[in-house]
């Protein structure tokens, strides 16, 4: 059926570029020395006597189309060639000369003026949302930008990006419920990774000294309006540096990715004015907690202010799942304004180094803004025996293997001082894109079946 249809359109322009030269011709008129080729979708058509009046969209932008009677249907991807003009009524457009159909649109669209309104068609549709509603686009394309800024800073910084496996014969990093599947060829069960970190911190045992990845981790829990089951997260390693080290480049970074990503360190997020500009605020996490009467070392102690509260912690087996449970209900909502909470208890940093103060305390931050946490941070632990210790500790935390053997004895080769963070880049992006839901920020989410 396309049989007749060009197979290429060389040497187009963007659209962009040609309402910049639009915009310096009279209101009527058109610059017929200067010729532009275009391609991209009809999203509009109006006629008026002799002349059709064509909207053109492409990644760039809209244009009007000022052409003679065409058989173009809506939806159509044609390609043009004509000389930047103004319609009569003052708007940028292109005087077209040729044109060419290039893909034959044979699906009704959505409105071509509210665009794809339907939440769930949005995400299960993505290529409509995306062709439909400039502000889907503008939204990835910003995503883009956020990826291509941080990998351009780390790079000049001296980090080397490295890619670690997905698959992995143990899962590590994190406390999280993993995606399990079985090797066929190796008659063994592998899982999706849930971190990078214990992978990435090899290779600075390995002398890489900076590294980061930027890569895809999976969870198999629960799903919110910041939490996917399939992430992004950047982590970087530096070895010869701390947690202090790390603050400061994770704010520098941020900023920095800011300002290349639009423009400006300030931001609208869920109906809060942000500056996301260096230096952030700096909170401990005691004192975090002390604010709402509920730094209490003693399990059964906080258990009962917080149940005297209505808390429901029934599912808290333990001081250290009682005292997160406490600071991600009170505390974390309130931090709206760009902050570092740092120090938390060793309880709850199996990766972490103690403070030089308090060895109950750990050398791990987590950085927040808009009441969501952005990223996690340590001084990490780089004595093999310590390691192996916490890694027994975490294990009757899970009630199940956490220990990596094969990671320890890396460790047991001596590893550096070495200070590592993560970031979601999902979380990241829906910042600087003011989108309220993670949903809005991935691609292609993950859906229930339609039943």
């Amino acid at each position: 059926m396309n049989a007749n249809l060009p197979k290429r359109f060389p040497e187009r322009d963007e659209i962009a570029a040609v309402r910049a030269a639009a915009e310096q011709v009279e209101p009527g008129a058109a610059h017929e020395s200067k010729t532009f080729r275009l391609a991209g979708r009809v999203l509009g058509r109006r006629e008026m006597g002799q002349i059709t009046f064509l909207d053109l969209v492409d990644r760039s932008g809209r244009i009007q189309l000022l052409a003679g009677k065409v058989d173009v249907d809506l939806g159509d991807i044609v390609g043009v060639s004509g000389h930047p003009a103004k319609s009569r009524r003052g708007e940028p457009s292109l005087q077209v000369v040729e044109l060419e159909l290039l893909g034959k649109n044979r699906a009704p669209l959505p409105d071509t003026f509210h665009g794809l309104t339907d939440v769930e068609l949005r995400y299960r549709k993505r290529y409509l949302d995306l062709l439909m509603n400039e502000g889907t686009r503008s939204d990835f394309l910003a995503r883009s930008r956020i990826v291509a800024s941080i990998r351009r800073h780390l790079d000049a910084d001296g980090f080397v990006e490295v890619e670690t496996p997905v698959l992995q014969p143990r899962y590590g990093g994190a406390f999280a419920e993993p995606f399990v599947t079985h090797w066929n060829y190796l008659d063994q069960d592998f899982y999706l990774r849930i971190a990078t970190e214990l992978y990435l911190k090899r290779l600075i045992v390995g002398g890489l000294e900076r590294v980061y990845e930027i890569g895809k981790d999976f969870r198999n829990e629960g799903i919110s309006y910041k939490h996917s089951n399939e992430f992004t997260m950047l982590e970087w390693y530096e070895a010869y540096a701390d947690y202090g080290d790390t603050m400061e480049r994770m704010e520098s970074l941020v900023e920095a990715v800011a300002l290349d990503a639009n423009g400006t360190t300030k931001t609208s997020f869920r109906e809060h004015e942000l500056d996301l500009k260096a230096p952030w605020r700096r909170l401990r996490f005691t004192d975090s907690l002390e604010q709402h009467g509920l730094w209490l070392r003693d399990e059964s102690s906080l258990r009962a202010a917080l149940d005297e509260r209505g808390v429901e912690t029934k599912a808290d087996k333990d001081w250290a799942q009682l005292v997160d449970h406490a600071f991600s209900y009170y505390v974390e909502p309130t931090l709206i304004e760009p902050t570092i909470v740092h120090d938390y208890p060793i309880e709850i940093s199996p990766f972490a180094r103690t403070t030089d103060g308090d060895k109950r305390l750990t050398e791990r931050f987590e950085y927040f803004a808009g009441g969501m946490e952005l990223g996690n941070a340590f001084s990490e632990i780089n004595d093999s025996e310590e390691q192996q210790q916490r890694f027994l500790h975490q294990s009757e935390q899970v009630e199940g293997e956490a220990e990596d053997p094969d990671y320890v004895e890396a460790l047991s080769y001596g590893m550096p001082p070495t200070g590592g963070l993560g970031l979601g880049i999902d979380r990241l992006t829906m910042l600087l894109t003011g989108r309220e839901t993670i949903r809005d920020v991935i691609l292609f989410p993950a859906l229930k079946e339609r039943s």
